[in-house]
């Protein structure tokens, strides 16, 4: 059964107690998913008006004078149980549910399928009042409904979609919501991209309106690229897996399901995004990449689009670039205390090498950015290598690496040599000869920032040293080395006080002999019932000093400059990680998580 829909799992026949305890887990989890089943599957021989009174909605007295009310106006007793202020919409729903046995839908807490919910027409949705909103299996769909004794609605709904229909019940403003959310989340993009078109007049940008049959694969790649961006993911992940295509998205470093393409629509939506893209949709045995802007709710947005052929199919990667909501100040970075204190000072040298290390996607170009907003004054030549240029920063100069034309790291940085900079940010230091000119550089006069791909900071030098470049450069250029992850913060609307156990602390490295007072996600609306919501930096920096220099020229190993660069008050990952679940920020599982180096 769907992950999704607990309640859907077979009870084990393992004693009443052990069914009572399951059932109760089920509908705890699927509560929190925004269903509620039922308390019993079919409701004959209940009266909707009896449902309302079983559910404390309203008394009995107030329910029959409804309904001797409701003879005469020639209206149902829930229109006027309504407008006394009696019951509500969403009791409504719920009551509607149980009446007839189905599960209601919160919409606000329900994770909708944006490929489920385009398998109908906006026009159909609103006359239906319904909306499919996930799939429940390759044959399945399960759709909001406002009265699901609609049959006629049922019907048609099975036959536009070419699947089965399980109803289910949710309120009439929630559909409605729902149904004028999915247009404004189509509308947005498709607007944008429709001004570009006027405005682009070399034809590059395609018509959005091809033919009345690409219509539905345009509002459903449209719908799923404004969700994203609407809820700060980072990545769009389509995933073919020989039947349909799964949709994920990247949203504070983790990856989760967001919508399901059916098999008629894969092919059709691939396309559609290489040609936003700019790449050759005949194409489909190499990998290719391209670029794509957009402006979703007033504000810009760049995508970079890789795709890559796999055996059940080609898949789509978007990765994206939305300058305003990166933030680029060391405070709300949490870069604080000692750790922000030795960062600016070896940012504010005259010349010198700055490397930030982590893995891919721990924010180093995002933490080497804060530092060029700092330093860029009109005294100062700035000049960045960057592949690719991901944010664009005014009074900077930024060079786009482009190997095909020649240009690389090494190359690019030989030339801003001679361009008479003061500052220059290398993307990455990738091969030994970009270390070496880079190395260089910073012993000629210039402050040099980069990036390297390390799990800490001692680590870097022993990387630097593996690339060919001499242990007296290395212990000369560089002054200081910033490690860093990015962990989820917690929700602030949700988050619940805890007393961690020194025992839990230890089981996940943390050497304590004491209980820790901290914090712990529960799961609410408004972070998509995950428990976090935004990220924040973990930090290590290690100042180079005459000690450590003495460790480089020996050659020591990274083990002995950490220990040396800690009694010196360096502090590790995971003791700032720490710190911050102290002040509430993130948890000890994600702390764990992040600094995990298995």
């Amino acid at each position: 059964m769907d992950r999704e829909f607990p309640y859907l799992r077979p009870v084990p026949a393992s004693g009443q107690e052990a069914a009572a305890a399951a059932a109760s887990e089920a509908a705890d989890e699927s509560r929190r998913n925004g269903i509620t089943p039922p308390t019993r599957r079919g409701g004959s021989g209940r009266f909707l008006t009896d449902v309302i009174v079983e559910l404390g909605y309203a008394d009995r007295e107030r329910v029959d004078a409804a309904l001797d009310a409701a003879r005469q106006a020639g209206r149902t007793p829930e229109q006027l149980l309504q407008e006394q202020g009696l019951l509500n919409q969403d009791q409504l729903a719920r009551a509607v549910a149980e009446r007839y046995g189905l599960d209601h839908l919160d919409l606000n807490g329900f994770q909708i399928d944006m490929g489920a919910a385009n398998l109908i027409s906006a026009s159909a949705a609103r006359r239906y009042e319904a909306v499919p909103v996930s799939f429940l299996d390759e044959r399945t769909v399960m759709v909001a409904m406002v009265d699901p004794a609609n049959v006629l609605a049922v019907d048609d709904i099975a036959i536009m979609t070419g699947m089965e229909v399980r109803p289910g019940v949710a309120s009439r403003e929630d559909v409605t919501g729902l149904i004028s959310r999915l247009n404004r989340l189509d509308d947005v993009v498709q607007q944008t991209a429709e001004a570009e078109e006027e405005a682009d007049e070399t034809g590059d940008l395609v018509d959005l309106h091809e033919s009345a049959e690409d219509a539905p694969v345009i509002k459903l790649v449209h719908s799923i690229v404004a969700q994203a961006v609407e809820l700060g993911a980072s990545d769009i992940h389509f995933e073919p897996d020989g039947n349909e295509m799964r949709v994920r998205f990247r949203v504070d470093g983790v990856l989760a399901s967001s919508a399901t393409v059916p098999r008629r629509m894969v092919k059709g939506v691939v396309s559609r995004v290489k040609i936003m893209a700019d790449l050759d949709i005949s194409e489909r045995r190499v990998p290719q990449d391209g670029r794509v802007g957009l402006t979703i709710d007033h504000h810009h947005v760049d995508v970079r689009v890789v795709t890559l052929p796999s055996v059940h199919g080609e898949s789509v990667v978007m990765r994206i670039l939305d300058k305003d909501s990166v933030v680029m100040d060391l405070d709300m970075l949490g870069m604080v205390g000692t750790e922000r204190q030795r960062y600016e000072k070896g940012i504010h040298q005259a010349y010198g090498a700055i490397l930030a290390t982590g893995p891919t996607g721990s924010g180093k170009s995002t933490t080497l950015y804060a530092a060029l907003q700092q330093l860029n004054v009109p005294e100062k030549n700035i000049i960045t290598i960057e592949d690719p240029v991901e944010y664009q920063l005014d009074g900077i100069t930024q060079i786009q690496v482009n190997p095909k034309a020649g240009l690389t790291f090494s190359t690019g940085l030989r030339s801003m040599m001679r361009a008479d900079p003061d500052i220059i940010m290398v993307g990455e230091i990738r091969d030994s000869e970009t270390a070496k000119i880079a190395i260089e550089s910073a012993l000629t006069g210039h402050l040099v920032l980069s990036t390297l791909h390390t799990n800490d900071a001692p680590t870097a030098v022993a990387r630097m040293l593996e690339m060919g470049i001499e242990p007296f450069l290395v212990a000369s250029a560089i002054d200081c080395v910033v490690a860093q992850r990015l962990a989820r913060t917690l929700c602030t609307t949700c988050k619940k006080r805890v007393l961690v156990s020194a025992q839990h602390l230890r089981d996940n490295g943390f050497s304590s002999t004491y209980d820790l007072e901290a914090y712990e996600p529960a799961g609410c609306g408004r972070c998509s019932n995950s428990g976090y919501k935004g990220r924040i930096g973990l930090f290590e920096v290690m100042t180079v000093t005459d000690e450590i220099s003495q460790l480089i020229l020996e050659r020591a190993p990274a083990d002995e400059i950490a220990r040396v660069a800690v009694s010196q008050g360096m502090r590790r990952l995971r003791e700032d990680g720490l710190e911050k679940v102290k002040l509430g920020r993130t948890s000890i599982a994600e702390v764990a998580r992040v600094t995990d180096s298995r």
